[in-house]
């Protein structure tokens, strides 16, 4: 953890706070719950991205439907992708295992997502000798390895390493200011210990979700894996500094740089600010309503979609959702033609509900990201 007293970073983190603060605050919150819906997905496919799985989004959004490729390549990606989306469901929730910081957290995220895995996804080859070895969900590594420029800690070692993870970065022990810094410092202190045989760097992602969750500044509205990814090779250099053993008496107390620790975390919170300052000129309510809107008048010139879908989505963008029954008086249509109109939008996934006489709502499906979100994904 770097030394208090770093201006920059402490205000970095006050930063922090104030922008997370407002990014929410003019959505209706069933509006909210359908974008973070959306923004799962989109975390799942910036970090393994990362990884160098590239799936999809369409892709994405088939294997929540259980919808697999026959290709076994692409099948495994797709369970991947869906287990990440479901641990992270969860974290959302509320409902994970542990505290923020705690090791019962940490092994839970590995459980819960390599236990979803293809059986063929479990397993890792030592690049050298060419062996392989089964990875075992939630279980710590037994064995030595090298990952790129970096040796990780012995095997031995990570019990005692992650139980002072857990002290240092416990928020309860922290101040405000402290705890948004801990985010960073605890994402590369925790890959740097790689606790695992495979699967820390998505891991040490999900386990920074949900530590921001919990010291009030992440959400489902956005996503530091996305920051990460489009500054990758940033991202890699960074983590490769804090890395570095110390060079002097005024670098830190113990064994690794503070200087390299301070750089990373001035990068990360850098990213998480970029991040949120991203999603809210995406979700300002005038502009994401003004796209819906150009999208519905644009569609009905075609013929893609009926007259009155540009009233209802509107509806469901103001009020957050609405009972079917009362499409006829937002459109303005009879009865049994409000009812067309709105069977058209559901079919097409713009408008969704819980069930066949449940109210209706928002939603995002993937062949309109790029009129209503644009940006949100790379360009394809």
């Amino acid at each position: 953890m770097p030394s208090t007293g770093n201006i920059e970073l402490e205000d970095l983190a006050v930063s922090l706070v104030e922008e997370a603060a407002g990014l929410a605050s003019k959505l209706h919150p069933t509006v909210i719950n359908s974008v973070s819906e959306l923004v799962r997905s989109m975390n799942c496919y910036y970090s393994n991205l990362i990884e160098g799985h590239d799936t999809h989004p369409r892709d994405i959004a088939r294997a929540l439907k259980k919808d697999f490729s026959k290709n076994p390549i692409q099948r495994d990606l797709q369970k991947e992708a869906r287990a990440h989306i479901l641990v992270q469901q969860t974290i959302d929730s509320g409902k994970s295992q542990g505290g923020t910081a705690d090791i019962i957290r940490i092994g839970w995220i590995h459980m819960a997502f390599y236990r979803r895995l293809s059986e063929s996804s479990r397993w890792v080859e030592d690049p050298n000798t060419g062996e392989k070895y089964k990875v075992i969900s939630g279980k710590f590594r037994t064995r030595s390895v090298i990952v790129g420029q970096h040796v990780p800690i012995e095997h031995s070692n990570i019990v005692r390493f992650l139980q002072r993870f857990e002290e240092a970065y416990n928020p309860k022990r922290l101040s405000r200011v402290q705890q948004i810094i801990a985010a960073a410092a605890s994402h590369h202190r925790l890959l740097w210990i790689h606790p695992f045989l495979d699967g820390n760097g998505r891991v040490a992602r999900l386990f920074s979700h949900a530590f921001l969750k919990d010291v009030g500044v992440g959400s489902g509205l956005w996503s530091i894996s996305r920051g990460l990814a489009r500054n990758e090779t940033e991202y890699k250099r960074h983590l490769i500094v804090a890395d570095g053993y110390r060079t002097g008496d005024l670098d830190g107390r113990g064994n690794l740089s503070e200087k390299g620790l301070t750089s990373f975390c001035l990068f990360f919170l850098n990213k998480c600010i970029d991040q949120i300052q991203f999603m809210e000129s995406l979700l300002a309510p005038k502009d994401l309503l003004g796209r819906i809107e150009r999208y519905s008048i644009q569609q009905i010139e075609v013929g893609n979609l009926p007259l009155g879908s540009r009233e209802l989505l509107r509806e469901a963008f103001l009020t957050g959702e609405f009972p079917r029954g009362k499409a006829s008086s937002i459109t303005g249509y009879k009865e049994r033609q409000a009812r067309t109109i709105l069977q058209t939008l559901t079919k097409k996934g713009l408008l969704i509900s819980d069930g066949q006489r449940k109210p209706v709502r928002l939603g995002f499906p993937d062949h309109i990201l790029d009129y209503w979100l644009p940006l949100l994904y790379p360009n394809r």
